[in-house]
């Protein structure tokens, strides 16, 4: 298993004795955020804080638009606000936000703009606070912003949810959790409503449970040999109440009803087991974690070794690595305490670090870590160490080339041996005493004598006190005693690898060939083909045909397999010359009767080599061909003459003119190629400090725009919310206005038409093109020439005007006038009603008719 930190969840606060929810979304959460609160519960007994990234210039309508999606009380978050369950908190906008002792804690975020990560910051504050009560849910948004916070929370115990990436407006967020193996569960909005619903917390049994009588026969037998057979890994080794908590981790998520249930529901969903083995892994480790013990290593120990190193190299066993921190500090640490060696010490430590977990070793291979390792590294450390790449900091190469990172299991697999330094951190608390003494002992065989064991400070050596003594007990640094173990007493561990599926010998022998041009065209080219050798342009061996051990031979020392450093005798020197020379004339280059050898042993040979252009899978590389030639041997003379020395002197001063020509040939090509690199190099420094700096600008620039287009999203959605409000209030309003019956016509300060009721088209004869053209332009029946004049009147004196106009055809309206008010109470022009009295005149016209009418006669 990784390492981790201190064992076991502490209790929860005891201010809160309630779960409290965690949500966090960015871009595009607001209509996630609906949905979630939708399927929330009545009385849940939860509290719900929510964390969006909000513009911080500008006021967040967001507690507005929640309070129509839930019957429970939304509330934005105050400094020192006491959380209640049954609550929705939302973060106001530019602020962070933290959970200490039962209430909220506003702070102001440290940076003004650009890369905010409140979600993280809350989260993290969560985790402290609930410990195994937190819930962190991840809704739609960009970025990564959470990752962090829902890894602490899951390593207190708590419940980790994230919303399906397919579901999410915008899937980065949610993608980072998956990707980084975080989520208990992945489900849609309404469904993690649901989820957390039935989630309470499992609290650790004493003893874990065993549902069967014998042991081999328990549940939780079962499930070590269902992960067995499923990953190759024994987890009945470890701590039973250990193990048996990330079960009922498990079980909760599911909502079953025990042990029994979830054997079952393994058995039947092969994808929970290998979530249940990640649950297993979760590698807790950071840099310079215990500075103090790591401080006691850099000052009193390592210096000792660094003068007693007698081969100048220190090797070192990082167990447990998870994503590789404690590894580089191991790294780090040498490299400062060879700065103190002073300049004489000329020693190497080389590092293999292991982890059980596969994509712990692969994160830790990139050696890319996020920023916030800011708060775990000095300024110096994090200048010296690492550089700036893809949004966070990734460990240089001096250090990267130190570690060797492989996937081991120290239960299982052999243990590396001939150690100076052996760290094993918080990862010997998770296992049983019998396997604990089974590592003890490993441990002691792999150290040289006087070696250095590094545990974690939860741990210690238990009753292998024999086996090492203490140097620092504080630190948990022990050294290694010359005690000589019996061989029966180590446990050596041996992983038995499955068998390769064996061919049928019978059926591979019988098997006839299917294309003889090819078996006969391989044929002649090992035997008649000359040797020759394909190189890169800078003289790597890629590939050799043939026999070309008279030709090149390994160099001593450290394997290269450079054609300039293999060559023998005089081939060196021609080689350096034509192979350039053919890269650069693009022209294949002849070297006649070159001599190698001596004496009888003397090898004549022609050295050919040409440039390759096609195919293109072959192009920019350079075919080296060796053919060797036979020259007639000529009988020696008897006597040694004038004219044979004569013959003699004449080839050497041949010999000598023609080298000395290609000497001042080879120093004028290497002049020249000198100055050609000398300014390119400078070319290119230019052009690399260019792009560095235009590469930080754009980082910057990137993050303030990815944080800005989160908030741009955030306002975009709540103004949808408010125009889809607006859509239907002003539905509202045209239903309100028709039902009445009344003709209503809105004008403005200048008498132009704003709006009109369908019923208002009776006494005006109003189109829909006629909304903003002056209302005494509109024909009308009323027998009104001074309605101007009194809307006028009315909006100068704010005083409401009432009058009964006939209109051309004997109808009659009480005419209304009063002022258009804002909810400012800003005077915005005014409201004109047409009140339809006809046939109350009517009746009024018939009545008094009949009063004055003389009575009927006797």
């Amino acid at each position: 298993m990784p390492s981790r930190s201190q064992a076991g969840p502490e209790p929860a606060a005891a201010g809160l004795q309630f779960p409290v929810v965690g949500v966090g979304a960015s871009a595009g959460g607001l209509e996630a955020l609906v949905q979630f609160l939708g399927g929330v519960p009545n009385n849940s007994g939860m509290a719900f804080v929510i964390v969006q990234h909000l513009d911080p210039s500008r006021h967040s309508m967001l507690p507005e638009l929640l309070r129509r999606a839930t019957p429970m009380v939304v509330r934005e978050a105050a400094d020192r606000m006491q959380i209640e369950p049954d609550c929705v908190y939302v973060i106001p906008p530019n602020k962070d936000l933290a959970l200490l002792d039962g209430k909220l804690q506003l702070l102001e975020p440290a940076m003004p703009r650009g890369l905010r990560l409140p979600i993280d910051f809350f989260f993290r504050s969560l985790a402290d606070e609930q410990r195994e009560r937190a819930v962190g849910i991840i809704l739609s948004g960009m970025g990564s912003d959470g990752t962090r916070g829902l890894q602490a929370i899951r390593e207190r115990g708590g419940l980790a949810l994230v919303q399906t990436p397919a579901t999410a407006g915008f899937a980065a967020m949610p993608r980072s959790v998956v990707a980084a193996g975080l989520a208990d569960a992945v489900a849609s909005p309404g469904e993690l409503a649901g989820l957390i619903s039935g989630h309470r917390p499992h609290p650790a049994p004493a003893v874990p449970a065993r549902p069967g009588t014998a042991l081999r026969h328990s549940a939780f037998e079962k499930i070590c040999a269902l992960l067995y057979a499923r990953t190759g890994h024994d987890f009945s080794l470890y701590k039973k109440s250990t193990i048996y908590r990330r079960f009922e981790r498990r079980i909760a998520v599911h909502r079953l009803g025990g042990i029994a249930d979830y054997v079952s529901f393994l058995q039947s969903n092969p994808q929970e087991t290998e979530l249940l083995f990640k649950e297993l892994l979760i590698g807790v480790t950071s840099f310079f974690r215990d500075p103090a013990a790591w401080a006691f290593l850099q000052e009193d120990v390592l210096p000792a070794m660094i003068r007693g190193a007698t081969d100048g190299l220190l090797r070192a066993w990082v167990a447990g690595c998870s994503t590789g921190e404690e590894a580089f500090t191991l790294a780090m640490i040498f490299h400062e305490a060879m700065d103190h060696a002073g300049p004489g010490a000329r020693v190497e430590l080389q590092i293999f670090a292991t982890d059980l977990d596969a994509d712990a070793i692969a994160k830790a291979r990139q050696g890319l870590y996020s920023r916030k390792i800011a708060d775990m590294l000095s300024p110096a450390r994090l200048a010296r160490f690492f550089v700036e790449d893809s949004g966070g900091f990734r460990i240089c190469r001096a250090i990267r080339q130190m570690v060797v990172f492989a996937p081991h299991d120290v239960t299982m697999d052999p243990p590396f041996t001939r150690l100076d330094i052996l760290t094993c951190r918080n990862l010997l608390i998770y296992l049983g005493a019998a396997p604990q003494k089974k590592i003890l002992a490993l441990f002691h065989h792999s150290l040289k004598p006087g070696g250095i064991l590094f545990l974690g400070s939860a741990e210690s050596i238990g009753h292998a006190d024999a086996l090492f003594t203490p140097l620092e007990t504080r630190a948990r640094i022990y050294r290694r005693e010359a005690v000589q173990q019996s061989p029966l007493a180590i446990d050596f561990p041996s992983r038995r690898p499955g068998l390769p599926p064996n061919p049928d010998p019978a059926s591979s022998s019988n098997m006839l060939p299917t294309n003889l041009q090819t078996l006969a065209e391989q044929l002649l080219l090992q035997k008649f083909s000359p040797a020759a050798v394909l190189t890169n342009a800078e003289g790597d061996v890629l590939f050799i045909n043939g026999h070309t051990g008279n030709y090149l031979e390994p160099a001593a020392g450290k394997a290269n397999w450079n054609i300039h450093a293999m060559a023998r005798g005089c081939l060196r020197q021609e080689l350096m010359v034509a192979l350039p020379q053919a890269l650069r004339t693009a022209g294949t280059v002849v070297v006649k009767n070159l001599g190698l050898g001596e004496g009888d042993a003397m090898r004549h040979l022609d050295l050919t080599v040409y440039p390759i252009d096609e195919p293109a899978a072959l192009r920019g590389m350079v075919m080296v061909v060796f053919t060797e030639v036979t020259t007639a041997k000529t009988k020696p003379r008897l006597r040694a003459g004038k004219p044979l020395a004569d013959t003699r002197v004449l080839e050497l001063e041949q010999a000598l003119f023609e080298a000395g020509e290609e000497l001042q040939r080879t120093r004028e090509e290497m002049l020249t190629s000198h100055e050609a690199l000398r300014s390119a190099n400078e070319a290119l420094q230019s052009t690399n400090e260019e792009l560095q700096s235009t590469n930080e600008e754009l980082t910057t620039s990137r993050e303030e725009m990815q944080s800005l287009n989160e908030e741009l999203q955030t306002v975009n959605a709540e103004l949808q919310a408010k125009v889809d409000e607006w859509a239907a209030t002003s539905n509202d309003m045209k239903n309100v206005l028709d039902s009445t019956d009344i003709a209503t016509v809105f004008v403005d300060k200048r008498l132009h038409v704003r709006r009109f009721t369908r019923r208002a088209t009776r006494i005006f004869k109003f189109i829909p093109g006629d909304i903003g053209r002056p209302l005494s332009d509109i024909v009308h029946q009323l027998d009104y020439p001074g309605l101007s004049l009194d809307i006028e009147t009315v909006l100068e004196t704010l005083a409401y005007s009432e009058k009964q106009i006939a209109t051309r055809d004997g109808g009659w309206y009480i005419v209304r006038i009063m002022p258009y008010r804002t909810l400012e109470n800003v005077v915005d022009g005014a409201v004109i009603t047409f009140i339809d009295i006809s046939e109350a005149k009517l009746l009024e016209a018939e009545l008094r008719a009949a009063r004055q009418s003389p009575p009927p006669g006797p």
